[in-house]
């Protein structure tokens, strides 16, 4: 698997999991009725933020990462990422790469935390691969999440020293 910059061309290949994920309502934030082309100025993201996508050896884009500033000004020295895996490829370890990618690229680029701000409850997979990586759960928001099964969640807020 590689790890690489995410270009507009890749948004094709994206879309139709971000889509898939984002409609489901059950573990991002975005409006789930996002159209297209207003979703891709959500994710693929302006420098010094990033997006990049994870494919296999034929180029097939498995999943996808951005990594950005979590606050700005006095706060800036906090990163975040969001992650989504094409879910015909979850399972392989997509999810864990892309964290680690996301992980050592805060590092170095000198941040001194990564912070996620609303990891809904419920979605058990990514809390277990954010605790193993050394994210732990600061809060969390009662209520925060309106979950299209099982209603009322909190949404964590996850932080890892770097």
């Amino acid at each position: 698997m590689l790890i690489r910059e995410a270009t507009t061309e890749d948004w094709p290949a994206i879309w139709p999991f971000f889509h898939e994920i984002v409609s489901a309502g059950e573990t991002f934030t975005f409006p789930p009725d996002l159209e297209k082309d207003d979703a891709r100025g959500w994710w693929l993201l302006s420098a010094p933020s990033r997006t990049v996508v994870a494919v296999d050896d034929a180029g097939t884009v498995l999943g996808t990462a951005k990594m950005n500033r979590n606050h700005m000004g006095n706060g800036s020295h906090i990163a975040s990422a969001s992650y989504m895996v094409d879910s015909r490829h979850s399972g392989r370890g997509v999810g864990r790469a892309l964290c680690e990618y996301t992980v050592e690229w805060a590092r170095e680029a000198g941040f001194r935390a990564m912070q996620f701000n609303a990891v809904v409850e419920t979605n058990t997979h990514a809390v277990r691969l954010y605790r193993s990586l050394g994210f732990e759960v600061l809060g969390t928001l009662p209520e925060g999440f309106n979950h299209p099964a099982e209603g009322y969640v909190g949404l964590h807020i996850m932080h890892k020293a770097l």
